[in-house]
């Protein structure tokens, strides 16, 4: 953590902190960790808890409710009073929730547990984005993608360690990846210690321009077309992450193993996109990358509900590198909008996407207990039509006149 001291003593420097970014992104990638696991020991959980599909919605919605309705009031906070210690704080209850999880002998306890996961994320996004833009040096898209693609691969491999870990074992070797949040509360603490640095470097270099770049009216308009963006990419993402080892077990037969090796194929082409969406909205545009993203994928999510096996894997495979490539891309554009903001846009997108997942995972597990998993995926193929919307944004230009 050296290199983390050496960039906070040069606070003038346009440097980018490798090591910081990475180190958040390290942690995002455990957090992710550890919120994947719930998403993918359903199909054990649906099993030995006699469970409904609006349960396994009611699970998902509790863990995204809470990350979602905390993030951006703590975000709107350490804008204003940095809490750079609070970033261990917030894995400390992720592992709580891990071991209530590991632990639990009724539906009310695993609910607990999810509750304590989306509050450990809900203090561990806003700080730790705002940190990775800290870092940036000024290249705020790798800066964003470097630190997302931690929480994206951390998401892909949950699947994978549930598969091979979790299912032979069961429910209680979900405690053994409370190493993985030791670890964690251990690098977050350095990460902290940089921080508090950081900002104590910085203090006698005035208060930050908080001037609307753009009209008032415009930043309103521009903040709801891209949070419906995100409402867009997120309500198919939780479709996908919820309900895709359903959708493939009961359309080809397959088992709970070879299901979540699919899942694992497309959390992990959304890593990939997303590694790919910042650096490519550094060089060509966040509204560009927008535009790509969201309709672009259209044409693969509305063949996806009528494919076989082989082309279910290649089409997963494309959705997911082109859908995430969207979402560095509108957070830094969030961020050109409300200068000054950071952690409270961070935590808005953020719960955003959290809250969007939740209630649309839970909406969907009742359409499907209703019309089947193949009409939920049906219904859900057209949504990135929404895309059209991106023609709203104003261009990046104007904003940085």
């Amino acid at each position: 953590m050296t290199d983390m001291t050496a960039g906070a003593s040069r606070p003038s420097v346009q440097t980018t902190v490798f090591p910081v970014i990475l180190a958040v992104s390290l942690c995002h990638m455990i957090n992710d960790v550890m919120q994947s696991l719930l998403a993918a020991i359903y199909p054990m959980l649906k099993e030995d808890y006699a469970l409904d599909f609006w349960q396994i919605g009611l699970l998902t919605l509790t863990f995204q409710i809470t990350a979602s309705l905390l993030q951006p009031a703590i975000g709107l906070y350490t804008d204003r009073r940095p809490m750079p210690q609070s970033l261990p704080i917030g894995m400390a209850s992720s592992l709580i929730g891990l071991l209530m999880l590991a632990y639990a002998s009724s539906y009310t306890l695993l609910l607990c547990g999810a509750a304590l996961i989306g509050i450990g994320s809900a203090i561990f996004h806003p700080e730790s984005s705002r940190v990775a833009r800290l870092a940036s040096g000024g290249r705020y898209g790798l800066a964003q993608s470097l630190f997302q693609v931690g929480g994206n691969f951390g998401s892909a491999i949950g699947p994978l360690l549930a598969a091979f870990i979790v299912v032979p074992r069961g429910q209680a070797s979900v405690a053994w990846f409370c190493v993985l949040a030791l670890l964690g509360i251990i690098i977050l603490h350095q990460v902290g210690n940089w921080y508090s640095r950081f900002t104590a470097a910085n203090a006698g270099r005035g208060p930050v321009d908080l001037t609307l770049p753009l009209p008032r009216n415009r930043v309103v308009v521009a903040l709801v077309v891209l949070a419906l963006l995100v409402f867009t990419k997120n309500i198919y993402t939780a479709s996908v992450s919820s309900y895709y080892t359903f959708f493939l077990i009961e359309k080809f037969d397959l088992d709970v193993q070879s299901a979540q090796m699919m899942l694992f194929l497309f959390l992990g082409a959304m890593a990939l996109g997303t590694v790919l969406g910042g650096p490519l909205g550094d060089r060509i545009g966040s509204k560009a990358v927008i535009w790509f993203s969201i309709l672009g994928v259209l044409p693969f999510t509305l063949a996806l509900p009528y494919a076989d096996l082989f082309w279910s894997g290649v089409l997963s495979f494309i959705i997911g590198v082109i859908l995430a490539s969207a979402f560095p891309a509108i957070v830094v554009f969030a961020q050109e909008l409300v200068p000054g903001r950071v952690g409270m846009i961070a935590g808005v997108f953020f719960g955003f996407a959290f809250g969007m997942g939740g209630i649309a995972a839970a909406v969907l597990g009742v359409l499907a207990d209703r019309n089947g998993i193949e009409w939920v995926y049906q219904v859900c193929s057209y949504l990135p039509f929404l895309g059209l919307l991106t023609i709203l944004l104003p261009n990046m230009r104007d904003l940085r006149r």
